[in-house]
């Protein structure tokens, strides 16, 4: 497309085509992806979103999960191998790894979460002492918990033996930093959100008749784990203070989680059930969030928060803690509002805000699918990926010729 002066206008980061840098050898880059867990999560998303969106004409990839569950099935739904080492002893894990790493033979191998890049790393420190080719290992680190001195001080051991780490956000590379990992290459790496699941997705029209809402009433939800970073105990904590504002909202809280016991035991001392939906797992979030008035993620600490960004690509309206990597996607008050942390009166209050003023909740919501369209597409992500696995694949073979 060309303007009125005769320059060409931008193209859109998400479509540029990708330009590849040559690989000595085959042309076909193996990559391995270790999995820590197959339940469902944020890390389990992003892989899935990676492996289905990856140019399979230039990478094979495979994924080894260390227990099974929902996301293996998901992954092998959509036509990709995955072998479960489902194996607690870590010792055992690393050897049963090592002799399919021997067996695949990768240029890369790509460890998500804690676990996976304990056991990933040793198997292929492993696979090189005894004389096979080593992978060149790549790790993403995921979560923002705030792990043991002895977990950290395991990390800080291996990370030498890693070739590069992925960090989501920002606040994910300080995390790094503040482990005494920056001892490696560190690549900032947003998680991206795939705009054709989600651009033209229609909302859910059966919540109601489901949980036996009232019609026409408004919707407020949460798409999270039940686990205690997630902050649930805040939003209901702020309901009872958004419904005396509000009386018809409901509150759809979607997951599943250690801690749905608790979670609905607060909601029964709260006296709010009637207002409260745990929907428990649902395959069709996408629908389920379009049909959503606002979208809360009230986390206490987040790496990044791919809810957030898969609310903003529908153009909901986002109330989120101001925690972590969450501030990287919403500026308050332009794409979404902030609130701090454990504070269930800014919570409800901006809950209220948006619901009470449906023009501000609009402005934003259009704010934030912008937003995601210019800078958080899955298009990015996966061709910075790509390119790590190309010169992944460039190390390890070029070591490979050099050794022989």
């Amino acid at each position: 497309m060309v303007g009125k002066t005769g320059s060409k206008a931008p193209l859109d980061p998400c479509l540029e085509p990708v330009e590849h840098q040559p690989v000595p050898g085959p042309a076909t880059i193996r990559v391995v992806e270790v999995l820590a867990t197959g339940s469902n999560g944020g890390a389990q998303e992003h892989l899935f979103s990676l492996l289905t969106r990856i140019d399979r004409s230039r990478y094979e990839t495979s994924a080894v999960a260390l227990s099974g569950g929902p996301a293996v099935r998901k992954l092998q739904k959509a036509g990709i191998p995955v072998l479960v080492i489902d194996e607690p002893d870590d010792a055992i894990a690393v050897g049963a790894l090592a002799a399919h790493l021997a067996t695949v033979r990768p240029d890369v191998i790509h460890n998500h979460m804690y676990r996976a890049e304990l056991v990933g790393t040793r198997a292929a420190i492993g696979l090189g002492e005894v004389g096979h080719r080593r992978p060149y290992v790549v790790s993403t680190v995921h979560s923002s918990r705030v792990r043991s001195a002895e977990d950290r001080e395991q990390l800080r051991r291996l990370t030498p033996y890693i070739d590069q780490l992925i960090a989501v956000s920002r606040s994910i590379e300080r995390k790094i930093a503040n482990e005494g990992r920056d001892t490696t290459r560190v690549r900032m790496i947003y998680n991206g959100v795939d705009l054709e699941r989600y651009d033209h997705q229609e909302p859910c029209c059966t919540l109601a008749e489901e949980y036996g809402m009232e019609p026409g009433s408004q919707i407020v939800g949460v798409v999270a784990r039940l686990e205690p970073e997630k902050g649930h105990p805040t939003l209901l904590e702020a309901w009872p203070a958004v419904l005396r504002k509000v009386p018809d909202a409901y509150l759809l809280i979607v997951g599943e989680g250690g801690r749905r016991d608790d979670l609905e035991r607060q909601n029964r001392q709260l006296r709010i059930a009637h207002r409260v939906v745990f929907t428990g797992r649902r395959d069709d979030v996408p629908a389920v969030t379009a049909a959503l008035d606002v979208a809360v993620l009230p986390s206490y600490r987040e790496a990044q928060g791919l809810t957030v960004l898969e609310a903003m690509a529908l153009s909901r309206p986002v109330v989120a803690s101001n925690v972590g990597g969450i501030p990287e996607m919403i500026e308050d008050g332009v794409t979404g509002l902030l609130v701090p942390p454990r504070d269930p009166a800014a919570l409800a209050a901006a809950i209220v805000r948006l619901l009470q003023d449906p023009s501000l909740a609009d402005t934003l919501g259009r704010a934030g699918h912008d937003l995601v369209h210019d800078r958080f597409c899955i298009e990015l992500m996966v061709k910075a990926v790509e390119e790590i696995y190309d010169e992944g694949a460039r190390s390890t073979r070029l070591s490979e010729v050099t050794a022989g």
